[in-house]
């Protein structure tokens, strides 16, 4: 019985490297490309995503025209005022100092939520899903889960990161990259 956690592929906002975590972007043409050259051969699965176009994009590039249900809890975390602005736009404002000042994970972006607040609605998400399902999320809801499940691993939440269209099979325990080679 296995969990397969699978990134959505690639967004502009990927590429240009800025905060996205509550905006409904689909995925980039680039994104797209990189998505059609997986394989994911998986039998007697179901599918979940959070819903947002992203995922439903690469859900359906990688699976076809799948049934599958959708749960919000398993979004990414809402940067807030943040949301679509890079490093570099923000690195001189007072409010995103005081952010990522400190215990980035306890530490709410104005009109966001923390990392901590995300953890706990994925958490309480993942703790619902059946065996052979497979969840086409975001990194950080991914990170997320797998500090959760190995932290003996003492990984940050950017070391569990997967590459858009990657992912993780969970079995018994265990973990596996995906895509298997």
């Amino acid at each position: 019985m296995s969990i397969y956690l699978i990134r959505h592929g690639k967004t502009e906002a990927n590429e240009r490297h800025l905060y996205c975590g509550s905006t409904d972007l689909p995925l980039s043409p680039a994104g797209i490309a990189e998505l059609q050259t997986l394989h994911y051969s998986l039998q007697n699965v179901r599918f979940i995503t959070s819903g947002m176009k992203r995922t439903e994009q690469t859900l359906d590039i990688l699976f076809g025209p799948v049934p599958h249900t959708q749960d919000v809890r398993l979004r990414e975390v809402d940067f807030g005022i943040f949301e679509m602005h890079s490093y570099e736009d923000l690195k001189d404002t007072p409010a995103y100092q005081a952010w990522i000042t400190g215990d980035n994970e306890a530490n709410i972006p104005p009109d966001g939520e923390s990392g901590n607040q995300m953890t706990h609605r994925v958490l309480e998400a993942f703790a619902q899903i059946p065996d052979n399902t497979v969840v086409i999320t975001h990194g950080g809801v991914i990170a997320a889960i797998m500090a959760h499940l190995f932290p003996e691993e003492n990984k940050n939440r950017y070391q569990w990161q997967p590459r858009p269209g990657n992912g993780y099979e969970i079995m018994d325990g265990q973990y596996r990259s995906l895509p298997l080679k």
